[in-house]
């Protein structure tokens, strides 16, 4: 706790040195961010931003989690498709997402459902390839048990397969938060009408520097704090 609070310490001191340095026109000191943020969250408009974003991300991410899950538990029980796989996953990871989305306007046209799918892109890979890496790493022992003891398919991916690969499955799915929630906002920015990467990428336009710090501020700190209750838990999980 300390140390955290020593860390957002400092980051406010460096802001309020960043904005001191380049002046007004770029930045705003971060009590007045947090005043304007204040007066945005009492508003029904900011309100329907927010909630737009959040309807994107929460389905886009059960998305990322499902596909992910889907594709790489059953391919990391399989060695020779997990050796074809896994390759191709990482070089479609490298690929940058930004060149899909005329694609993917194409096909869902600008709205809810392109946001929502450019934010399952970004997220899908990184969760199957963690899910692929676990399933791998169970002890041969562990399933040579399970065959001894009988066990079904179902209940050795229930009782052996699951508990072992559980930690580097939730990193993946940890991985995967970061990575969607970035996706959903781009997806908003470049071809939505409603929600805050919209709201940012207007203010941008408009240059309301007010605007871009208080969004800003907001999406960073539930990002932080998501990242903080997903860590410890990941971190729970490994000394289990």
């Amino acid at each position: 706790m300390r140390n955290g609070l020593l860390l957002v310490a400092g980051l406010l001191v460096v802001w309020q040195g960043l904005f001191a340095f380049a002046g007004a026109h770029a930045l705003s000191p971060p009590v007045d961010t947090v005043l304007y943020l204040g007066q945005l969250l009492g508003t029904a408009g900011f309100w329907e931003h927010l909630a737009e974003t959040g309807r994107a991300f929460g389905v886009a991410l059960v998305l990322s989690a499902a596909l992910g899950l889907g594709i790489g538990l059953p391919v990391g029980l399989n060695r020779l498709a997990a050796n074809v796989a896994e390759p191709m996953l990482a070089s479609a990871y490298a690929v940058p997402k930004i060149v899909l989305y005329p694609i993917v306007l194409l096909i869902f046209g600008i709205g809810l459902p392109a946001k929502i799918a450019f934010g399952a892109i970004h997220g899908v890979i990184p969760i199957a390839l963690f899910a692929m890496s676990g399933v791998r790493q169970v002890s041969p022992v562990l399933l040579r048990s399970a065959r001894s003891l009988r066990m079904g398919r179902a209940q050795t991916l229930r009782f052996i397969v699951w508990p072992a690969a559980l930690p580097e499955i939730f990193s993946g799915l940890r991985i995967g938060f970061s990575l969607t929630l970035i996706g959903t906002l781009l997806g908003e920015m470049f071809g939505s009408q409603k929600g805050l990467g919209y709201l940012l990428m207007t203010a941008i336009g408009l240059q309301n520097i007010p605007v871009i710090m208080a969004v800003t501020l907001l999406l960073v700190l539930f990002a932080a704090a998501m990242s903080v209750v997903l860590l410890t838990v990941d971190r729970r999980l490994r000394r289990g």
